[in-house]
């Protein structure tokens, strides 16, 4: 596997996904403080302050974080990140993701995720996701990108006890086939 770039500067019409910067913090939290964002979530008290201070040192640690700004206003929207990279498996992670719910039902999430795959499957065979397993959304939204349901697991986000997710994988060939299918979503 080639040297792969967890924070690249990737874009469309919808979404631009840019490295987050420690300088980010406050500009993300005003759009994480919304405790609807959450309801879902295994975590559901990442809208206060020092809960997400824990996930932003995460998201920054993980120098995998990209920021999510509106292409048209350049408003910051969210944020996802690229995570346990598996050279030998070929392959990685995405997740922590989270958006405005103003930009919910779009097409911002498919932008920003479709960006994500496209960049992913240069360089690896399978991406998976975990998913909290009362989060409903986000596992209607990856299984209409394709993702399968292929385990259950506890797992411990970053700096915060474990949790059932499910895990949803998407496989390099189901998704060229997919995304060629897809196109003008």
């Amino acid at each position: 596997m080639m040297s792969f770039n967890l924070q690249p500067l990737l874009n469309d019409e919808w979404v631009v996904l840019r490295p987050l910067v420690s300088t980010d913090f406050e500009l993300l939290y005003a759009v994480a403080a919304d405790p609807l964002i959450w309801e879902q979530h295994p975590n559901k008290n990442r809208y206060q302050r020092e809960v997400f201070e824990t996930y932003f040192k995460g998201a920054i640690d993980s120098k995998g974080a990209l920021l999510i700004l509106e292409a048209k206003t350049q408003a910051i929207i969210g944020c996802s990140r690229f995570y346990d990279v598996a050279p030998t498996q070929k392959s990685l992670h995405i997740g922590y993701t989270f958006l405005k719910r103003s930009h919910w039902g779009g097409m911002y999430n498919t932008s920003a995720k479709t960006l994500m795959l496209n960049h992913a499957f240069g360089f690896v065979d399978c991406v998976l996701f975990h998913i909290g397993a009362g989060n409903l959304r986000s596992q209607i939204a990856i299984t209409r990108l394709g993702g399968k349901k292929i385990a259950e697991l506890e797992v411990a986000y970053y700096g915060e006890p474990e949790k059932l997710n499910f895990v949803y994988e998407i496989q390099k060939s189901v998704w060229l086939t997919r995304n060629f299918e897809t196109k003008g979503l």
